[in-house]
């Protein structure tokens, strides 16, 4: 489907847990001289103004982004706020980066980006903001399709993130068959899956049934905003297959000091393996 654009949610509460822990994702393979492949399924227009008719209808970033903005900042989330520097001049906080820019920002000379978007004015725009940038390729196609065909890719270290809206309920299923076809193609790539907390709760069946997949050791963090029955979405949720050495350490400490910067108690964040490392 089509109809889904993330201006109306840019810089919300789900965006903060699933860029954190891709910047968190991302330092890790930069802590190697190796280059890297960056792989998006679902990569949107990859900059939003918060100025825009979509961000104003909805203003989620208020109760997101923009709060995390004040001072102090915690020290713990430093390097992804950094990226939301990257896009803004001075203290105002204007634009807000999707994750095709937080990957390029982060991103050395020698590394590579794989961008798939279907939407056709949302790629127009993402073609727009890397027009001058060697290193990023942008595909205008389904994302599955687009990043499985590209698998293993050149680079072989690296990251896919799959980041779908959810539009239908078949979209949890297909990320599932997804990511079964993609681990066999590429089984030592990381693959970061965002997953939202919603009242149909079809998110559980996904995370139980890559659970018993048994691909690999699988880390599990949830950040939960709302109670169940608030009418909407009440959590963001992230699985991490194949993750780097101490992600959990460094995700043990940015996420509570991201729950207690949203006004949140530590009991909002869960950090789990679903199957630890061999």
């Amino acid at each position: 489907m089509l109809s889904y654009q993330h201006g109306f949610h840019a810089g919300n509460f789900a965006d903060l847990h699933k860029h954190s822990v891709l910047v968190a994702l991302l330092e890790s393979l930069n802590r190697k001289a190796k280059p890297w492949s960056y792989l998006e399924t679902h990569s949107g227009r990859a900059l939003y103004d918060l100025s825009d008719a979509q961000a104003q209808k909805t203003g989620e970033y208020r109760d997101g982004i923009a709060r995390l903005w004040q001072p102090p900042l915690p020290e713990a989330l430093k390097p992804y706020l950094a990226q939301i520097a990257r896009v803004n001049a001075g203290a105002a906080l204007t634009h807000y980066p999707g994750s095709p820019t937080i990957a390029a920002g982060m991103a050395r000379e020698q590394d590579v980006l794989r961008l798939m978007e279907l939407h056709p004015a949302e790629v127009d725009a993402l073609r727009q903001v890397f027009r001058d940038d060697a290193r990023v390729a942008v595909h205008h196609r389904d994302g599955y399709e687009g990043v499985g065909a590209l698998l293993p890719p050149n680079p072989r270290r690296g990251l896919v993130l799959i980041d779908p809206a959810y539009e239908v309920k078949d979209e949890y299923a297909q990320v599932v068959r997804f990511l079964k076809k993609a681990h066999r193609r590429w089984p030592t790539g990381i693959y970061a899956v965002w997953y939202p907390l919603l009242a149909a709760n079809r998110w559980q069946t996904l995370v139980q049934e890559l659970k018993d997949a048994a691909l690999g050791p699988l880390l599990r963090s949830e950040l939960r905003v709302a109670a169940e029955d608030c009418g909407g979405m009440y959590g963001s949720g992230m699985l991490v297959l194949n993750p780097p050495w101490q992600l959990d350490r460094q995700l043990d400490e940015m996420l509570p000091a991201l729950a207690q910067a949203l006004g949140l108690t530590a009991q909002a964040v869960t950090l789990e393996w679903l199957a630890e490392p061999q």
